[in-house]
């Protein structure tokens, strides 16, 4: 099922894959290549911590319809 909260994962999603790729394209050596990933990465694991704790949320807000 895709919720607004998705939606708004994976614009964010594509968002930062759109500048890692742009940045990929002018990264002049081999260490800013490393750099870059590693920040991409970072980023990514934000997201997707913040987009799973944001559907636990609404997982507790329907388990709570069912008490």
């Amino acid at each position: 099922m895709v919720t607004p909260n998705s939606k708004a994962y994976f614009r964010e999603v594509d968002k930062s894959h759109r500048n890692y790729t742009a940045a990929l394209k002018r990264a002049r050596s081999r260490q800013s290549v490393m750099n870059l990933y590693w920040k991409h990465k970072r980023q990514h694991e934000a997201l997707l911590r913040k987009h799973l704790k944001d559907e636990m949320a609404e997982v507790i807000q329907v388990k709570k319809k069912f008490k």
